[in-house]
């Protein structure tokens, strides 16, 4: 009898990978998003001819000590659209998939706050973890950053590490990885290995 192959991410919906870039750690602190970027997966399939990615003017001073991260600064954004613009535009490009973000409580903690800049019309999709994901499939590593869990899959590190497009990239792979490293075939097992924990004050980074 012939072996059936099945391929990784078979008969699971589509997905956006997305990730933000922000002026600080904790947006009820008044910390803003300085920049988002998503890319769909279908099919198992990354998208990346059709990846979604913004500056966003916050409206705020960046710190110097976040700007030596990403090195966006205000000039950078002086002429960048605002959050009111960006966001529903981002959830319109990820509309009919689940959103996926490694370490998701924070990105999704900023957009929780900040969607309240579109005057609360705004409603977040459903969002998994990589992070979570990767603790479910590698329960004895100590360390499940995206840096380590993408050296664990010999996956090369983006020379812009810290911008939002290509850690959506990164983070893309790591999790086109993790799912055929689980072996997860379906949605219930998905929510169940990456499901967000309850929400709580971003406080700490990737």
């Amino acid at each position: 009898m012939e072996k059936r192959i099945v391929r990784p991410m078979t008969g699971l919906p589509a997905f956006t990978i997305f990730d933000v870039e922000t002026t600080g750690l904790d947006p009820h602190k008044g910390h803003r998003i300085i920049e988002i970027a998503g890319v769909r997966i279908e099919g198992g399939a990354i998208k990346k001819e059709t990846a979604f990615s913004s500056l966003i003017n916050p409206e705020r001073d960046i710190p110097w000590e976040v700007r030596n991260i990403h090195h966006i600064d205000e000039q950078t954004l002086k002429d960048a659209p605002t959050i009111m613009s960006v966001l529903p535009s981002f959830l319109d490009f990820a509309s009919g998939s689940t959103l996926v973000a490694h370490n998701a409580q924070f990105d999704m903690g900023f957009l929780s706050v900040e969607k309240e800049f579109c005057w609360g019309y705004v409603e977040l999709p459903e969002c998994l973890c990589t992070m979570r994901l990767s603790q479910s499939v590698f329960p004895n590593a100590f360390r499940h950053n995206l840096d380590t869990v993408s050296e664990r899959f010999g996956i090369s590190m983006p020379t812009e590490r810290h911008r939002a497009l290509p850690d959506v990239l990164l983070t893309a792979e790591v999790f086109v990885k993790l799912i055929d490293a689980g072996k997860i075939r379906s949605m219930e097992e998905l929510r169940r290995r990456a499901a967000l924990a309850l929400p709580a004050p971003a406080l700490a980074r990737r």
